[in-house]
């Protein structure tokens, strides 16, 4: 946030203490959760500040129901399960307009010897940006998030096992007017207070789905889009909870609805953000750049689909004629590829159609430029654009089938490790096999459903 009170003080004019009473400091898990405390403003402002805080480094080896895994070099039972030290990052302060008296801060967390923890996301994203500035460039980013929304709370639902949920309508309101507009008590906070949080809502709509919505974010340079988009998915879970209803960003809900998409639109600028270098102003075109980070696109997003796609139920969405993609090809405006270029000129872009609702954006946002950089690094030309209908190209790049086959795929990829370093790619493919085995020991309603009688 800007709009501070002078050059000697951190403290934005908001941040006083008739505004604000509570700080979470926060971090980013590897699901892209927010963890951390909330503090008093006096005691952030006294010693959080300067000195940080301590949380306990098992929090980046837990299932997403905070169950320790083993394996983790990372942290361990026999390491003792010491404490990360998160640092807060100023730069990230914002008023939270859903919670009384509350803002937000997020943090980077580093061992105890002062050296960054480099499994953690936010830092995973850092290292690529810094790359990219090594060059010259920096990448803008903008999220186009996708959910469903109920009309039962989280714990009403709970307690029914998801049966039956009551979706927020009856029939499919792709750019619907009507059906919206019985959900603004959602929506209209939504726009407003994330607004007012400093992330920039251009709109919403009705998707193609049974209640299901898509906010768009305004784009903003990489690291403050993705600190943007956890706080953002954190805020509307809380607000429709306080409407007494919930919302999903489960990539695929339901295996007779759409799936919700995180699409990713990105465009390498000039450091001062001033000039989009994807656009040859004098040729009246896409520059050489362009076609080169869209060629890294085309040629390792496969091997890297693990960061757009990180759950079981991840893979579920990738459905012919369903408007999730399962081709890798690219074209101008067509909705059927995994790359949709849009825009001209300072608004060209490359809209990443492959992540899921339920990725997390340090990580989807850190594979991006992973893979633009290794086609700019190798000069990889994108070549002709595909034309017609992608679902029906079955000579065509396909995304990964499972978690499995996306995790193998990962952990052989020479631009992962590259990229990310041994340790990081490790971890991760480890966090991935942990989360595919847990779910093959499994029952599901469907066998359930399927073998109770029948065998």
């Amino acid at each position: 946030m800007s709009d501070r009170v002078s050059d000697e003080s951190w403290e934005p004019a908001w941040f006083t203490p008739e505004n604000v009473d509570t700080v979470i400091v926060a971090f980013p898990d590897v699901y892209g959760r927010l963890l951390g405390k909330r503090m008093t403003r006096d005691h952030f402002c006294n010693h959080v500040v300067t000195r940080g805080m301590e949380a306990c480094n098992y929090l980046l080896t837990v299932d997403i129901d905070m169950e320790p895994l083993p394996g983790f070099k990372l942290a361990s039972w026999e390491q003792g399960y010491s404490d990360f030290h998160a640092q807060v990052d100023l730069h990230s302060l914002r008023p939270v307009p859903w919670q009384e008296g509350t803002a937000i801060v997020l943090c980077n967390l580093v061992h105890e010897d002062g050296s960054p923890v480099e499994e953690a996301p936010r830092r995973v994203l850092s290292r690529q940006l810094e790359k990219l500035a090594e060059r010259g460039l920096r990448a803008h980013m903008g999220s186009e998030l996708e959910f469903y929304l109920f009309d039962e709370s989280y714990r009403a639902l709970v307690r029914k096992r998801f049966s039956d949920a009551a979706q927020a309508s009856d029939y499919l309101i792709d750019y619907h007017i009507l059906q919206p507009g019985r959900d603004e008590d959602v929506l209209r906070r939504l726009r407003n207070e994330m607004t007012a949080a400093g992330i920039t809502v251009e709109c919403s709509k009705g998707e193609w789905g049974k209640g299901q919505h898509e906010v768009n974010l305004a784009y903003a340079e990489a690291s403050e889009m993705a600190d943007r988009h956890v706080i953002y998915k954190l805020g509307a879970k809380e607000i429709a909870a306080q409407q007494e209803r919930s919302v999903s960003f489960m990539a695929k809900w339901a295996a007779d609805q759409a799936g919700s998409s995180f699409h990713v639109h990105s465009s390498l600028w000039d450091t001062e953000g001033e000039r989009n270098l994807f656009w040859d102003e004098g040729q009246e075109c896409e520059s050489e750049l362009f076609r080169y980070f869209l060629g890294g696109l085309l040629k390792h997003s496969r091997e890297l689909s693990y960061f757009f796609a990180p759950t079981v139920n991840s893979y579920k969405r990738y459905q012919a004629g369903s408007w999730a993609p399962t081709r890798l090809v690219w074209a101008h405006d067509n909705r059927t590829v995994g790359f949709r270029v849009v825009g001209h000129g300072e608004s060209l872009r490359i809209e990443n159609r492959v992540p899921g609702a339920d990725a997390n954006p340090y990580l989807a946002f850190a594979a991006t430029v992973a893979a633009g950089l290794r086609g700019i690094e190798e000069e990889l030309s994108c070549g002709d654009p595909y034309r017609g209908d992608a679902y029906a190209g079955e000579d065509l790049p396909r995304v990964p089938g499972s978690l499995e086959e996306a995790t193998d795929l990962l952990e052989h990829s020479d631009l992962a490790r590259a990229a990310f370093g041994d340790e990081v790619l490790e971890f991760y493919v480890h966090t991935a096999r942990l989360e595919a085995g847990a779910f093959r020991q499994a029952v599901t309603d469907w066998e359930r459903a399927r073998y109770f009688e029948q065998m």
